[in-house]
């Protein structure tokens, strides 16, 4: 098995390239839905995250009112670190049984837009950073995903540097290129990954790319 991490800024089309590696057969594993999951109505979660925040930060139908506590908890440090105390370990947990179902010999893509800024890197076989310009995140988030100038450029300084990312980087997939070009490069990232997953285990992470 290879123990994949892939990361990358917001709008650098990280989803997309998740998705290219799914069709390969990669086995994805992501880290933002399964903290949805572990806090989902009726989870061991999102009871505790109730009795650390109040039932205020329910919804109507009983599930969890996202913007409330992002309201609450990005505003304060404290507050952050309760939430990232309750959901963290309980999406390690899952991620862990999901991948030890996997096969012996898959790729096991873990998606964690929060890699480089929560120093995991160690975690994986090797790290794999979707890279693009500054210029071309602006424009996907604005023109893509219908965000203000302002809203998009303050999402982009709450993460990790470009340099910051790229410094943990064993393979860089630039995509600030047209589909086909993407396409091809994942492609031979691929028969990588595949040959590092069926080579003996303990094998030595790849040279930087």
């Amino acid at each position: 098995m290879l123990k994949v991490g892939l990361t990358g800024g917001i709008g650098v089309g990280k989803s997309e390239v998740s998705r290219l590696l799914v069709e390969h057969g990669g086995v994805l594993i992501d880290a933002d839905r399964i903290a949805r999951e572990v806090v989902a109505p009726g989870t061991p979660g999102l009871a505790a995250v109730v009795e650390a925040f109040g039932r205020d930060v329910l919804a109507e139908d009983g599930g969890l009112d996202r913007p409330k506590l992002g309201s609450i908890v990005f505003a304060d440090p404290d507050k952050l670190a309760v939430l990232n105390a309750i959901v963290h370990p309980l999406v390690g947990a899952r991620s862990r049984e999901l991948e030890a179902a996997a096969a012996a010999d898959a790729v096991v893509i873990h998606d964690v837009p929060l890699l480089a800024e929560n120093a995991l890197a160690p975690l994986y076989d090797l790290v794999i950073v979707v890279d693009a310009s500054p210029e071309t995140q602006l424009d996907r988030l604005v023109r893509l995903r219908g965000m203000t100038e302002e809203d998009a450029r303050a999402r982009m300084a709450a993460q990790a540097t470009r340099e910051k990312r790229l410094e943990i980087a064993d393979i860089v997939i630039d995509n600030d290129v047209p589909l086909d070009d993407l396409r091809r490069r994942v492609t031979d990232v691929w028969a990588d990954l595949a040959r590092r997953a069926r080579a003996p285990h303990g094998s030595s992470r790849p040279p930087q790319e």
